[in-house]
């Protein structure tokens, strides 16, 4: 059994460590992320070129701007985000409907800001984005092994066409 499994009774169950960053600055995570891989969702399902621009307004909101191609078809989301708890820099929320906030948990971020990974409270929302449309394969393993380490089933993603 993996560090990854507990058991329950006699039935072994599979864990995640979704521990965020422990600091965050705000300001240099702001601007364009191309998606390098995700968990499947309903919301991209499809989906191509898919980026998020993170801008920081002058009331101290932060707009969030998902777009990509489905069937050659451009589409747009623009929703919100905010840091609620400061003694929890990474973990956000993000909201694209009313007020229904998701969670946004930074789970590993470049010390230069040049790559990170996205999850939230559950292990169904998993994310890769990077600055640049390609990540180095040697970073990509590091990542990939660093969420298997976590218990995330990285066989799960769906690497994201940008070229």
């Amino acid at each position: 059994m993996s560090q990854a499994e507990i058991t329950t009774g006699n039935k072994a169950q599979k864990s995640f460590d979704n521990r965020t960053i422990q600091t965050l600055d705000l300001p240099r995570y702001m601007g364009r992320w191309y998606e390098i891989a995700r968990y499947d969702n309903r919301f991209e399902k499809g989906m191509t070129h898919v980026t998020a621009t993170y801008t920081r307004l002058s009331n101290g909101k932060i707009r969030v701007k998902n777009e990509g191609y489905r069937k050659k078809t451009h589409n747009k989301a623009i929703g919100r985000a905010k840091q609620p708890d400061p003694d929890a820099p990474g973990k956000l929320k993000v909201s694209f409907f009313l007020w229904f906030y998701s969670d946004y948990y930074i789970l590993e971020l470049d010390t230069d800001y040049n790559y990170v990974v996205v999850g939230s409270s559950t292990d169904k929302y998993l994310w890769i984005l990077s600055r640049e449309k390609n990540l180095p394969n040697t970073i990509l393993d590091k990542l990939l092994y660093h969420l298997r380490e976590r218990g995330y089933d990285t066989n799960k993603l769906i690497f994201t066409k940008q070229d």
